[in-house]
């Protein structure tokens, strides 16, 4: 299992939000290419990069803050936030992201979605964000009522290998992992799943990693790595079960 620390743009910021609030931001570098250096100087595998402006517009926003970070790290740079057309997807391919990340388009645009999954069925990755259980779209500003393991079904039967779990609920919040959610969607999920959402401490680690669905392949982990509440070589030795953390 990886971590992937998550880079957040918004304004041209690597930010974070409470529960998918715009207006509940906390910035932590002026310059998300800061982060993406130090995160990967720490020992970052790979990097979730989130275009939140992109998110909420519909459309990319921050390509060429993706393209300095591609090219400024020798680790996959994965990338979401408003790729809902086959030009958008490419662009941030062209701009570096080793794989992409679809949201709302992927549920409202099936041939949109198909046509990605033709043209790049190893780098399409389906970002599955819910609220209590249930699919949320337009970068969370919209709700829905459609259980989000109906969801993950229906885009495994179209030929999506990778999803991303994202609990709005515990995102930013640092108050644990939706255990029960990544639970039932694991279960629901025939490719490989990601989570996100609450991880505040190597505990939280450790109780997504022995949930033992074997599918679970990754955690994305912001705040609490902004916030230095655990080190990114800490996490590793949590989620590389063969290894064990280091004494402090």
């Amino acid at each position: 299992m990886i971590l992937l620390p998550a880079i957040d743009i918004l304004d041209g910021k690597a930010v974070r939000l409470a529960q998918g609030d715009f207006e509940a931001k906390t910035v932590y570098d002026t310059d998300p290419l800061d982060a993406a250096r130090r995160w990967v100087q720490e020992g970052a595998r790979t990097l979730h990069v989130v275009d939140l402006d992109g998110a909420r517009t519909g459309e990319p926003a921050n390509l060429e803050h993706i393209r300095r970070i591609a090219q400024a790290v020798d680790v996959p740079v994965q990338v979401g936030g408003g790729l809902r057309s086959i030009d958008a997807v490419r662009a941030a391919v062209a701009a570096g992201a080793t794989r992409v990340v679809l949201g709302t388009a992927a549920f409202t645009d099936l041939d949109f979605l198909d046509a990605a999954v033709a043209m790049y069925p190893q780098r399409v990755v389906v970002s599955v964000d819910a609220r209590a259980g249930k699919l949320a779209t337009e970068g969370w500003t919209e709700q829905t009522e459609i259980p989000v393991e109906s969801v993950v079904r229906r885009m495994g039967d179209r030929g999506v290998l990778r999803f991303v779990f994202s609990s709005i609920d515990q995102d930013g919040t640092m108050a644990g992992p939706d255990l029960d959610g990544l639970r039932t969607i694991a279960q629901a999920t025939r490719g490989s799943l990601v989570y996100s959402g609450g991880i505040s401490s190597l505990d939280d680690l450790r109780a997504v990693r022995d949930i033992r669905q074997v599918n679970v392949s990754g955690v994305i982990v912001g705040k609490a790595l902004y916030e230095q509440q655990f080190t990114i070589e800490d996490a590793h030795a949590v989620l590389d079960t063969d290894r064990k953390p280091r004494a402090h």
